[in-house]
């Protein structure tokens, strides 16, 4: 045995110098030569980002799940890495150089790579320190970074492969502008905010001096109309299909032109049709082969397409001054508020603006398809189940993915251009290098690829792949994947996709989509609303452990998570628990010689058969992804059967005068003690390490140890029973004390009736001590002196009390009065939800589940009042 715990529980004092001692030891670094393998990826966080209470919820249950898997005797890799998040890193970088003074302007492109590089290698060494505070235990030596050399030519592979097979395509399209960034985004990538904006109606004149009112949110777009469209059905504008009729303030003619998509009821029911930059305008013009005015620069201002007073103004400014320059002239009839959704860009937060470009894209339906039916085939499950329907709606309603992108920071497009010809060469190198293109000038493409596009490899790119490495054959496909729901569609479909495209594997088994995190009103945290919670900060103030514990024991499956501050109280709580106990135990070791073979009893063969039975629970909520039963499974085993069970008969024998009784009851102590940090460890790694090296040798550790198992040897029924209804005894007459607030220090008599086919008397005789301690009792009476008692009934047996000479039983019956019509008004609410048609169905079924819960709980309340007011009464 070693050292004393400190004083006071203070994880300060000891998480740095744990980690460390991990570290040093290598027990996170897998083990090839055995088997069973378990790996998995983490999804890696932005290199620029902070650690958030989102990362600390992942980051957790991943931790926990892969040292339940290294204990289980697994070979078992976590990698980690960075990723390069190509426009939140720029912008962070570019808003620095702002700051000095500076633009990207001021570097050549070498350069300002670069510096992000610098400012990459900082940020990532945050983040990291950040992440090994939470205790993670991925491997150091394994970590990557999505834009390391061996991703680099990953990228470049899997780009050049899909090109070749035609999978990749470059062409004009309507694609999404961020104006934050001047790059375009995925339509993954755009958010729909509910906005209120204007709606005007603006007279287009007919060529007969009439005019034809048209209805739009966007009069900035008109210099970019290519036709007026209404609805083939509407009667009103029949007449007026295939007329001519002049753009206000642009002064240009276009054809009025029949189609389907007009809603009639929409506005005045005539659409201009602006096919650069509206989507189901760029559709219709397909359709009537109508020509496309792009009428914006890159970075969101009108460009020359427009009259010069309009040019190089933002679309805001613009959108304000023709609706001035409108009214002035006369055309403009009416403008009212409107309430609709636009698209933000999900990173910068600006707003989307659709915009013709020619960019590269990747055709994703024979992806989709074939990941679809990975789903189909059980190769993937999702859990909780309900997230297969996000999964399967987005790749069935897929849309071909814009993967390029108008940056510096990212992999840069491996496509050549000829600049004579303009030949387009798709190559991981100058194409003028080989003998074939021998004397030819090419340039290559400045755009940069999606961070996406290397995200979706980061399964087996990180484990080496395209080579076949040690690793890749080791360790791929991974086992598990654990994630936010938001990525479901960026990340996780598309991960599948790559996975079979480029490996013929699924990539993962098992997809776990953590809760949703919110505070208390239910609101989803974020920045913006400024609701977060730092777990930094919550581990300065409670530590590591407590922190993980208390994001475990609430993560239900399929459920929100709200939380606040206060509820990392329950993990503290927790582990002051853990350590106290630990600590009384260290300190009845001196003088004490512990056994290392003993003789179990009754309540030993209790705890071993508890402590079996949380084993296994452990192990099917581990199956099934059921973190918070796995946490609620070591929490109620620890405090409930060891702490304010276990501990508390044991005093009984280590106060005793018999040393060899001592000697005994220590070493089982110190035996399940170590059980008990076992299984609590992948939860609680920290203290359960710390306390584990007071009783072993200073280099044993404990992450290293075998996690324990479900074995039938350790199945005692026969004496988990009996032992069970002693403390069913104990626990009625205790609760009885606290319903008349009668205090512990009082001795009282109590009295046990046992039914006829009561066979444990005896036993109950043979474990009087163990009552007489824990309820502190003056006289027990067996089968006799209980009538005037109050009586509490248990399974085949009944507990009394004498205590009504301790209690003013009218006062109390009034008490009991009023509880009983409390709990009759609550059971006659709960009834009448149960007995609504409209509440079973339309209620979710944890909903009625819960109510039903309620009932029977209610119902037991009742019953237990109606018995104690019969009592009284007697």
């Amino acid at each position: 045995m070693s050292d004393e715990l400190s004083k006071n529980y203070n994880p300060k004092v000891f998480e740095d110098r744990i980690y460390k001692k991990w570290l040093d030891n290598g027990v996170f670094i897998p083990n090839d030569g055995i088997e069973p393998k378990f790996s998995m990826v983490a999804p890696p966080p932005n290199v620029t980002g902070i650690l958030h209470m989102g990362h600390a919820l992942n980051f957790t249950l991943q931790d926990i799940l892969v040292r339940y898997k290294r204990m289980q005797g697994a070979n078992t890799l976590w990698l980690f890495g960075t990723d390069h998040a190509g426009i939140a890193t720029q912008a962070v970088f570019e808003k620095q150089l702002g700051e000095l003074g500076k633009s990207k302007d001021d570097f050549s492109r070498e350069e300002f790579v670069e510096e992000i590089f610098k400012l990459k290698d900082k940020h990532r060494e945050i983040i990291v320190n950040q992440i090994k505070r939470l205790g993670a235990s991925y491997d150091h030596s394994r970590e990557r970074f999505t834009l390391d050399a061996g991703l680099c030519q990953a990228v470049n592979k899997a780009f050049i492969d899909l090109y070749n097979k035609g999978f990749i395509y470059k062409g004009e399209y309507l694609v999404n502008l961020d104006p934050g960034s001047g790059s375009v985004v995925s339509d993954e990538e755009v958010e729909y905010r509910e906005v209120i904006g204007k709606i005007y109606f603006i007279k287009y004149l007919l060529d007969d001096g009439n005019f034809i009112e048209v209805a739009t949110t966007r009069p900035e777009t008109m210099f970019g109309d290519m036709a007026v469209a209404v609805n083939p059905n509407d009667d009103r504008y029949k007449s007026l299909i295939g007329r001519d009729v002049t753009i206000p303030i642009a002064n240009r003619k276009v054809k009025i032109i029949a189609d389907s998509y007009v809603d009639m009821e929409f506005g005045s029911g005539a659409l201009k049709i602006t096919p650069a930059h509206d989507p189901n305008d760029f559709e219709i013009a397909k359709r009537h082969d109508l020509a496309k005015i792009n009428i914006l620069t890159k970075d969101a201002k009108l460009n020359e397409s427009v009259p010069i007073e309009y040019q190089g103004l933002s679309v805001s400014v613009a959108r304000d001054k023709i609706e001035r320059d409108l009214r002035d002239r006369g055309f403009l009839i009416d403008v009212k508020n409107h309430k609709h959704q636009v698209g933000h860009c999900h990173r910068s937060g600006e707003i989307i603006e659709p915009y013709l470009s020619n960019q590269w894209f990747v055709r994703m339906k024979p992806l989709a398809d074939a990941a679809l039916q990975a789903l189909i085939n059980d190769e993937i499950r999702f859990y909780p189940k309900k997230w297969e329907n996000t999964y399967k709606h987005w790749l069935l309603n897929i849309r071909d993915w814009c993967i390029s992108r108008q940056l510096v920071w990212g992999h840069r497009i491996p496509a050549w251009y000829d600049v004579k010809t303009g030949e387009i060469i798709v190559s991981e190198f100058d194409p003028s290098l080989s003998e074939e293109n021998k004397g030819r000038s090419f340039f290559r493409d400045p755009d940069v690829l999606d961070t996406w596009f290397s995200s979706w490899l980061w399964p087996f790119s990180s484990l080496g792949w395209p080579k076949v490495t040690l690793d890749f054959k080791n360790y791929y496909p991974t086992n598990t994947l654990v994630t936010a729901y938001d990525i479901i569609f960026f990340w996780v479909a598309r991960m599948v996709m790559a996975g079979l495209e480029f490996t013929g594997q699924v990539p993962f088994k098992d997809i776990y989509i953590t809760p949703l995190l919110r505070d208390k009103k239910g609101r989803k945290m974020s920045k913006s609303l400024g609701n977060g919670i730092d777990p930094l900060e919550i581990i300065d103030q409670y530590g590591s452990d407590a922190l993980r514990f208390t994001l475990a024991f609430l993560s239900v499956q399929g459920q929100d998570l709200n939380i606040d501050t206060k509820d990392f109280m329950f993990g503290a709580k927790f582990l002051n628990k853990v350590f106290n106990a630990s600590k009384f135990i260290l300190s009845n070791l001196e003088g004490r010689l512990i056994l290392d073979n003993f003789e179990l009893d009754d309540i030993d063969k209790w705890l071993l058969t508890s402590l079996n039975s949380t084993v296994a629970v452990i192990d099917w909520a581990f199956k099934n992804y059921k973190y918070n039963e796995a946490t609620k499974a070591v929490y109620e085993f620890f405090w409930n059967d060891f702490c304010d069970w276990y501990i508390e008969i044991s005093k009984i024998n280590l106060n005793s005068d018999d040393i060899n009784l001592q000697n005994m009851t220590i070493s089982k102590l110190i035996f399940f003690l170590k059980e008990s940090l076992l299984i609590m460890h992948p939860f609680i790694p920290f203290i359960t390490e710390e306390i584990y090296s007071k009783l072993t040798s200073l280099q044993d550790v404990l992450a290293l140890e075998k996690y324990p198992e479900y074995v039938s040897q350790r199945d005692f029924k026969e004496e988990y029973y009996r032992f069970n209804l002693l403390k069913e005894f104990i626990v009625s007459i205790r609760t009885l004390r606290s319903e008349f607030s009668i205090v512990p220090n009082i001795k009282i008599n109590v009295a046990l009736r046992f039914g006829d086919t009561f066979k444990y008397e005896r036993y109950f005789k043979e474990h009087e001590h163990i009552a007489k301690k824990l309820i502190n009792f003056d006289c027990i009476f067996y089968n006799e002196n209980y009538v005037g008692m109050i009586g509490v009934p248990n399974v085949n047996f009944e507990s009394f009390a004498d205590i009504k000479s301790l209690i003013d039983i009218d006062k109390e019956l009034v008490k009991l009065g009023k509880q009983l019509e409390k709990y009759e008004r609550l059971k006659h609410l709960v009834l009448a939800k149960l007995q609504n048609q409209d509440f079973l169905s339309n209620a979710p079924g944890e909903i009625i589940d819960l109510e039903k819960s309620k009932l029977e709980e209610f119902d037991s309340f009742i019953a237990k009042i109606n018995n104690y007011i019969h009592n009284l009464k007697k």
